[in-house]
């Protein structure tokens, strides 16, 4: 299995995680609005899915897809470190900044 590094190196499975954002939608919905085969939009669904990302719900015809945030908390806190370290980063520059003459 990929990982979740890998899965999201792909523009196009990052597009869908912003579309689901808002909420759950179907398969249609996801390629009038990535503007993709609908074949290419089920192919990331599926990595998608298997990396956790995503859950799916079938209702009669369709299938309705949404986020899971289980694995992107574990990400988020996988980040908070290197975040921290951002934010000491720009702290510094802003004090180097203050000091200078305009």
């Amino acid at each position: 299995m990929a990982s979740i590094f890998e899965v999201l190196a792909e523009p196009n499975r990052r597009q869908i995680l912003d579309l689901l954002r808002a909420g759950e939608r179907p398969v249609n919905d996801l390629v009038d609005e990535l503007r993709l085969t609908q074949p290419t939009v089920s192919k990331h669904l599926k990595v998608l899915r298997s990396a956790g990302l995503v859950e799916v719900r079938q209702d009669a015809q369709r299938r309705w897809y949404r986020l899971r945030l289980e694995p992107l908390t574990e990400l988020d806190a996988w980040l908070a470190p290197y975040r921290q370290l951002w934010s000491s980063s720009l702290d510094a520059l802003e004090r180097h900044l203050d000091t200078m003459e305009d």
